[in-house]
């Protein structure tokens, strides 16, 4: 497999972390990006650069002309990106009508545009050497919405629905897009848990206020039980990108907790979606 040039984003911690140094194990050159590399997050820059094919980038995703400034300084040194791997996220979770209008566009900001603008920006590269890839980390939350979850499922979605629709535009000038679906693992982010910031709401739902310790006790038992592993996920990406082009499948579901309810959803639901392409005229986009 020749050496490609990788662009993964947020790897201070879990899965971004664990995908940075596997993928550069191989002998590919990644561009690793975290913010404030000079602050909290000094240490673990300084650790992920001294690893070996890893150059670590100080960007904000959310800002224009960080992102710019990013692509230019690796097009600069490499001339091309080979592979983007939008994995930075931001989970936030409780009762849906707690989340202002600000929390819910500070959510969307970064799963759902700031993977946007760096696909937009890597795809003239892509499509100028009729290759490419381009791997979008979402969630079985992106297939399924849970309740005390909506907020962060409806930002999977809007990945999903961007994915899905760009991995058949893009596949005929040899670009694939691929979708990873991680379930719940033991990383920093699922051991976060950031409510809406109106708080006033939360008397009116006491009757179903418990059903988030529930959700959270059904997870601790499965971690203990199957002990789900986060490099599983980091091994699935260099998976898809060992994969040859063309041959990448649309969805990978890595979960040993729920996968195989969130696989048989997304099973049927392509089936459908393939006669329902087919009866617009598409049908030619699945070969």
């Amino acid at each position: 497999m020749s050496k490609k040039v990788v662009l993964i984003t947020g790897t201070n911690s879990g899965f971004g972390w664990l995908t940075a140094k596997s993928v550069a194990a191989l002998g590919h050159q990644v561009y690793a990006t975290m913010r404030d590399t000079n602050g909290k997050n000094s240490d673990k820059a300084k650790a992920l650069s001294e690893v070996e094919n890893i150059t670590v980038l100080d960007v904000a995703l959310t800002d224009e002309n960080s992102v710019q400034n990013a692509i230019d300084t690796i097009i600069a040194k490499e001339g091309t990106i080979d592979v983007l791997v939008n994995n930075a996220g931001f989970s936030r979770n409780g009762v849906a009508e707690s989340f202002t209008t600000a929390d819910v566009q500070e959510i969307f900001d970064i799963n759902v545009i700031a993977p946007w603008r760096l696909m937009k920006l890597v795809l003239p590269f892509m499509r100028k050497q009729s290759e490419g890839l381009i791997i979008n980390i979402t969630s079985g939350f992106g297939t399924v919405s849970f309740p005390f979850a909506t907020m962060y499922s409806a930002s999977k979605f809007g990945l999903e629905g961007i994915s899905e629709g760009l991995h058949y535009e893009v596949r005929p000038l040899g670009v694939d897009v691929a979708i990873l679906q991680p379930g719940a693992f033991p990383t920093e982010m699922s051991q976060k848990f950031n409510p809406g910031s109106d708080a006033s709401v939360n008397d009116a739902y006491q009757a179903i206020a418990d059903y988030p310790n529930k959700m959270g006790a059904a997870v601790g038992k499965a971690f203990e039980t199957l002990k789900p592993n986060p490099q599983d996920v980091a091994d699935a990406v260099v998976n898809l990108i060992s994969l040859p082009k063309g041959q990448r499948p649309i969805r990978t579901n890595v979960d040993p907790f729920t996968g195989q309810y969130i696989k048989a959803a997304n099973d049927a639901v392509q089936v459908e979606y393939d006669k329902a392409l087919t009866a617009f005229g598409m049908g030619d986009l699945l070969k």
